[in-house]
């Protein structure tokens, strides 16, 4: 090796594919075992919980609402009802806690967010309104119509 060739900066060996070490790290990083699932999708995700000395899966079953972004840098959101309560959860899809996750049941949508079902439970729609008979739905999960309350002048004024 002459010297010219001796002081000449090195440059780092740069992946083949692509040439950006970003790009070639993203893809290590990326699960290839993320099934194909969408917004209705019924799916349980398998989450990896770790207790002192070992490691636990613990299943979360709910409805995909939401999908988001690609790459490493996708997204999807599961909501599920537990004891009467909506509970909604953002996973990383292909986060190292995420063990699996299996598609259960899929839903046909006409949405990419499925945020009304905030305001569903099963087939039919909550409104928050006064106690009593007006604020609960009919068998078509339709609110009843307000009776008319008609300004009658009373007789006593004088």
């Amino acid at each position: 090796m002459t010297l010219q060739e001796e002081m000449e900066p090195t440059t780092p060996e740069l992946p083949a594919a692509g040439g950006n070490p970003l790009e070639a790290a993203a893809r290590a990083q990326q699960k290839s075992d993320v099934p194909d699932f969408g917004p209705g999708d019924q799916v349980r995700v398998w989450c990896k919980i770790i207790e002192q000395d070992r490691v636990r899966l613990s299943p979360f079953e709910g409805v995909v609402i939401r999908r988001r972004g690609s790459g490493l840098t996708e997204t999807f959101t599961v909501r599920r009802m537990t004891f009467g309560e909506g509970v909604e959860r953002v996973f990383p899809a292909h986060a190292p806690v995420i063990d699996h996750i299996e598609v259960l049941r899929t839903g046909k949508v006409r949405r990419a967010r499925l945020y009304f079902l905030r305001t569903r439970i099963g087939k039919t729609r909550i409104a928050s309104t006064a106690e009593g008979s007006a604020g609960k739905p009919t068998a078509e999960g339709r609110l009843p119509a307000e009776p008319e309350r008609s300004e009658a002048p009373s007789q006593n004024a004088a």
